[in-house]
């Protein structure tokens, strides 16, 4: 369960690490390999997951489909609660 919960703040964390990790990753890696502007986000989500992951298995906590799954929900966290509001409010007259 613990597992799922870290993996549930990196997904949603994830976004935000453009320009803090994935910007200066990707220009260190300019000279090996390039990174279009638009892989910057998968960039993000890699490291973020990454890191849920190894602090999942040094806590010994959560299978890979937990990591995973809560890593997923935590990334369209945001969208997912709009689109629920949305159903929930119903349409607007």
């Amino acid at each position: 369960m613990l597992g799922f919960l870290i993996a549930l703040a990196a997904g949603f964390a994830a976004p935000r690490l453009d320009d803090s990790v994935a910007r200066p990753l990707a220009k260190a890696m300019a000279p090996h390999i390039a990174v279009q502007p638009h892989e910057i986000r998968a960039i993000s989500v890699m490291v973020a997951f990454l890191g849920a992951a190894l602090l999942a298995s040094a806590l010994d906590s959560g299978t890979a489909f937990a990591v995973v799954l809560g890593g997923v929900l935590g990334y369209f966290a945001t969208r997912g609660t709009a689109a629920l509001r949305k159903v929930v409010e119903g349409p607007r007259s």
